[in-house]
């Protein structure tokens, strides 16, 4: 049986975490450096952060603030934003990053995924994808959620993975920050077309989700959330405990 990763996400703006709902209405958590060594020895499996303005605002991702949260855990760090040249895959890595994902970058360049994953190798390339419903069809949408590209989502995220892309991570808008479940069928749907590791994101609001999420979809490998972690709600190394009993496979 593979084991199920929990990873915390670090939305960054202005050097700061923030989090919303379905990807609006910001409000200030805390310092990502001091927040990232929290989850590091609460038990979090992995650590994601995203610089989630640095593609909207046409700038880099900040270097200085990575390289300390970087600095202070000792479990795999993905890392995104900004992404957009392979060479930005580079000066992330010696930021410090485990994991480079590319979001907006992706359809903007698609050769970069392909290209990184030739440099660096496909477990370095994770494909960030942010869908939501639009008329009944999965939409691919860019920059932080706001613009919608028309790409039909789940042969948009096939095509990554023949590219090169070595996990994917599912960004719901639909349920974000709503703490009312993962969306199942569009994991489901994911997880059917693709056969690398996938991490469902948006919509955990209590730790029966986790176990809905891993139970309905067990070929996704990973839940991923921010609020619930971020404000107590929910914390990990419980979490896991309860997952464990529940006959989910976790790194205790």
């Amino acid at each position: 049986m593979i084991t199920k990763r929990i990873i915390p996400c670090l939305d960054v703006r202005d050097g700061r975490v923030v989090k919303g709902v379905n990807f609006a209405s910001l409000r200030d958590v805390s310092s990502p450096v001091e927040l990232a060594e929290f989850y590091s020895s609460s038990g979090a499996d992995e650590l994601v952060f995203y610089d989630i303005t640095a593609s909207s605002d046409g700038r880099r991702l900040f270097a200085d603030i990575l390289r300390e949260t970087a600095s202070r855990v000792f479990i795999p760090l993905t890392v995104g934003g900004g992404i957009r040249e392979v060479e930005d895959f580079d000066r992330v890595l010696k930021c410090g990053a485990d994991k480079v994902s590319v979001n907006s970058g992706a359809i903007t360049n698609p050769d970069i995924i392909p290209r990184a994953a030739e440099k660096y190798g496909s477990q370095c390339v994770v494909l960030s994808v942010d869908i939501k419903r639009v008329d009944g069809s999965f939409h691919v949408f860019k920059n932080g959620g706001r613009i919608d590209t028309g790409l039909e989502a789940i042969e948009w995220i096939r095509r990554g993975v023949e590219n090169g892309a070595g996990e994917i991570v599912v960004n719901s808008i639909d349920t974000d920050g709503v703490g009312g479940g993962f969306d199942i069928e569009m994991l489901r749907a994911v997880c059917d077309a693709v056969k690398v590791p996938v991490i469902a994101s948006g919509g955990a609001g209590c730790t029966e989700d986790f176990i809905k999420l891993f139970k309905e979809v067990p070929d996704v490998d990973a839940g991923l959330a921010a609020t619930v972690f971020h404000f107590g709600q929910i914390k990990i190394p419980e979490l896991k405990r309860v997952l464990r009993a529940e006959g989910i496979d976790m790194r205790l």
